[in-house]
């Protein structure tokens, strides 16, 4: 199934799918073609980003799947970007986050120990963000229309097609337009919270099904924000309690697999709605960043190694204490705030000026009329 995600200011479209169903003898899907065909105009080109690797492409082909044959989408140039099968049976990328999280809880560890132990989980999210960036490229240098799609569409291709949306949409790093991605993206289109969350990611217990698919996903938007801080409406607050609702929560938000999950049990007359608590006057004031400044064009993020750092307030908040931190970030909040009144005290000083100079032009011009009528 292919599903559109998001439409750029150019025209551009944005699609993300499961792997086309082909059979091991290769055949076409004539509906299929028409469909991705639609998006495009005459003597347009479109690409189809596949998440997997080839091995994986190859064994996939053996089991009635695979990807588009190029003979029937002549109009779709295929680039493979390859990430870790976040949903494979063996618990690699969570066997990564485990990893990863002990070199974090561990004070005694060296630096060299801390590397080597640290998994490669930092290099996932990397890659996740490197993909992201190349289908937002596409979409907005190329001006083509972009198809992600890996074997079921869960997972990595839920991730990138995300990520590529913030940054590319600046609705997206407000507020309501990342409540608004979460709920279009993920929630009503069927990403299996209840199934990746029935136990924290963070735990050694494995069960089938679990993944931090929601994890990366709020990883690598931490990441953009870190990169560009004045870009985002929300401070990362926000993903912090994203994450932890998204686990155990007394809101009903992130319950159930699916619609019909939640429509059956009826789960928006039993329980609230994450967004309306967050929407509160009272808690949006603690999550809104003070050195937000509107950004309607794209960030492009750098991705080279050096730019991706350590989510410390979620994976060292066992051992290193927030609390400095939070006191020189409402230190910083005071100091704008100070100098956004400065700023408004100057304006309305400025117009009383102006008005000052405008009363005293026309005493000016009245003295010199009632000069010229005592001549």
């Amino acid at each position: 199934m292919t599903s559109l995600g998001y439409r750029h200011e150019n025209g551009t479209v944005l699609l993300r799918s499961s792997q086309p169903m082909l059979n091991n003898a290769n055949r076409r899907c004539k509906a299929d073609e028409k469909i991705l065909n639609s998006v495009l105009g005459p003597y347009k080109k479109g690409y189809i980003i596949d998440m997997r690797s080839a091995t994986y492409i190859n064994y996939c082909k053996s089991k009635g799947g695979g990807t588009e044959p190029g003979g029937y989408y002549n109009q779709w140039k295929k680039v493979f970007k390859p990430l870790d099968k976040i949903s494979k049976c063996d618990g690699s990328v969570l066997d990564h986050l485990a990893k990863f999280i002990e070199a974090c809880n561990d004070p005694s560890s060296t630096s060299d120990k801390w590397i080597s132990r640290s998994s490669n989980w930092m290099g996932h999210i990397q890659n996740t963000l490197n993909a992201a960036c190349l289908v937002a490229q596409c979409l907005d240098k190329d001006g083509a229309s972009v198809l992600v799609h890996g074997s079921n569409g869960q997972d990595s291709t839920l991730i990138v097609s995300s990520i590529a949306q913030v940054i590319l949409n600046p609705d997206c790093r407000t507020v309501r337009g990342l409540q608004a991605l979460i709920e279009r993206e993920w929630i009503q289109a069927g990403h299996p919270f209840q199934t990746r969350h029935q136990k924290f990611c963070f735990t050694s217990s494995r069960s089938k099904g679990i993944q931090p698919t929601f994890l990366i996903f709020l990883d690598c938007i931490h990441q953009l924000h870190y990169q560009f801080p004045s870009s985002f409406e929300f401070k990362t607050d926000m993903l912090f309690l994203l994450f932890e609702h998204s686990y155990f929560s007394q809101f009903g938000t992130f319950l159930g697999n699916s619609e019909l999950e939640r429509s059956t049990i009826e789960l928006s007359k039993n329980t609230t709605s994450l967004w309306s608590y967050l929407n509160r006057p009272d808690v949006l004031t603690s999550l809104l960043n003070p050195t937000y400044e509107p950004n309607k064009a794209p960030i492009w993020p750098s991705v080279a190694p050096v730019s991706i750092i350590v989510w410390a307030d979620l994976y060292f908040r066992w051992i290193i204490d927030q609390q400095h931190q939070k006191i020189t970030s409402t230190k910083v909040q005071n100091i704008i705030q100070r100098s956004k009144d400065l700023r408004s005290t100057a304006i309305k000083l400025r117009k009383q000026l102006l008005d000052k100079v405008k009363e005293f032009k026309c005493m000016q011009e009245e003295l010199k009329e009632e000069e010229d009528d005592d001549d």
